[in-house]
């Protein structure tokens, strides 16, 4: 008697053993020792540079050999490793559940945050989640606890389970209120299409800043599923669309409207590359069609590249 195969359930999707590492590109402040660099100075392994001793100071630092070329006290820093703080943002809004299957936007992006949740209590970092659709819904801070990894992927599983009724997006809105409430050089991670005032993008712009300028290191997951928002890939028929964020109603045929469309498209997601560039910020476009998990290694093993 043959056996439906059934589908692997949220937690069985979960890569949960993750062998590479999230090294923060920039300094971060933690709290026990850990993988990052730290802004603050201390008796640690790696050297970091050397300054004049001042008199009164402990002889201990004083680097005696350099002392012997040129009689000059000169006293050793070094760069503490710290712990990461990092900060995961989901955009739940209504569009990211296109398409209406199970592997969707949302779909992707709490597999993918899952998945980067479990690596980073594998290194000992600190890890947090805050998620938004028209206004703040989560904002969880930063900890790095089983009870805590345990806490963080019952949310996920709650927010994959439903799907909110018509709700917008506020991410400009919501990006600056929680740039202040994130501990300052956090990593802060944002899955989100950024279906939002597309015609004017500034003020999402600004909210990117806004993190920076707080000194956190960001990356930006854009979730797309690229053949239909990206491409239009439709028949060449009628459809008949729905706003999953206003209910707008719309029939067209979408082979009429495809090359300016993908125009528009396209100049939006290359002006938004080059406002992340000029800020600092490291964008990641993303095919969710590709799957979570290609997605993810990928780009891992690209970060990992470049730190060493």
């Amino acid at each position: 008697m043959a056996h439906k195969e059934t589908e692997p359930s949220f937690t069985d999707s979960i890569i949960k053993d993750l062998r590479l590492d999230l090294i923060a590109n920039g300094v971060v402040e933690g709290f026990v020792t850990g993988l990052h660099k730290s802004p603050f100075h201390g008796f640690s392994v790696e050297f970091a540079e050397h300054r004049l001793y001042n008199p009164g100071e402990s002889v201990r630092s004083i680097d005696w050999k350099l002392y012997a070329r040129n009689e000059k006290l000169f006293v050793k820093k070094y760069e503490e490793e710290t712990n990461l703080r990092c900060q995961i943002i989901i955009d739940r809004s209504s569009s990211m559940y296109f398409p209406l299957e199970r592997k969707n936007k949302m779909y992707f992006s709490v597999l993918a945050t899952a998945s980067l949740l479990y690596l980073l209590q594998r290194q000992r970092d600190a890890y947090g989640l805050s998620i938004f659709s028209d206004h703040i819904e989560t904002n969880i801070p930063c900890r790095a606890t089983g009870s805590h990894l345990k806490l963080l992927i019952g949310e996920l599983e709650r927010i994959l389970s439903t799907i909110p009724q018509k709700s917008g997006t506020s991410a400009a809105e919501t990006i600056n209120i929680l740039a202040e409430s994130f501990h300052k050089r956090s990593l802060v991670i944002l899955f989100s299409d950024l279906m939002e005032n597309m015609d004017d993008p500034q003020t999402l712009y600004s909210s990117l800043q806004h993190l920076k300028h707080n000194k956190h290191e960001v990356i930006l997951f854009h979730v797309l599923d690229k053949s239909k928002e990206m491409d239009l890939d439709y028949g060449n028929k009628p459809f008949h669309f729905i706003d999953l964020e206003s209910g707008l109603e719309l029939k067209l045929n979408p082979a009429q409207i495809r090359e300016s469309y993908k125009k528009k498209m396209v100049d939006f997601r290359n002006d938004l590359l080059e406002k992340c560039g000029q800020n600092g910020i490291e964008y990641v476009e993303t095919d969710i069609e590709q799957g979570f998990e290609k997605v993810l290694l990928s780009y891992l093993i690209k970060r990992n590249r470049m730190n060493t």
